[in-house]
């Protein structure tokens, strides 16, 4: 059996602001964003060079999925971004006036922050010391 992720879900405000945020902040190439009715999409964007697994930016409908913006995981880190270059993308990041809640520390696995996106969903920054980015 043969089986992986394909996207993940991200519940966001809008999708325009979300697009802008993860193309032009977090630099993601934009893979797809198709009209599929007149208030929702299908829009997809990943980390440039990634081969695996892509978000979805799913806008909330209804207060329920409003209440889980920016909030997916109950206050623990949604996703682990993995990079060549550490100080290279940490540093992007900050000029960008990108709010990281945890400073950058050297773990076993490599080196590691914490960010929050446009909504507070958190997010690891890492380098890891083998070579699985």
């Amino acid at each position: 059996m043969k089986q992986r992720l394909a996207q993940i879900a991200l519940v966001v405000r809008d999708y325009d602001e979300a697009i802008q945020f993860y193309t032009e902040i977090l630099k993601f190439d934009l893979i797809e964003d198709t009209q599929l009715t007149p208030s929702k999409r299908w829009v997809i964007v990943q980390p440039p060079g990634a081969q695996g697994c892509r978000l979805l930016l799913a806008k909330a409908v209804g207060s329920e999925q409003m209440s889980r913006i920016g909030n997916q995981t109950g206050g623990r880190v949604f996703l682990f971004l993995y990079t060549d270059n550490f100080r290279r993308d940490y540093e992007f990041l900050k000029m960008k006036g990108i709010k990281f809640v945890r400073d950058p520390s050297e773990e076993s696995y490599g080196i590691v922050a914490v960010f929050a996106d446009l909504y507070g969903n958190l997010i690891d920054l890492i380098e890891p010391r083998s070579a699985e980015v």
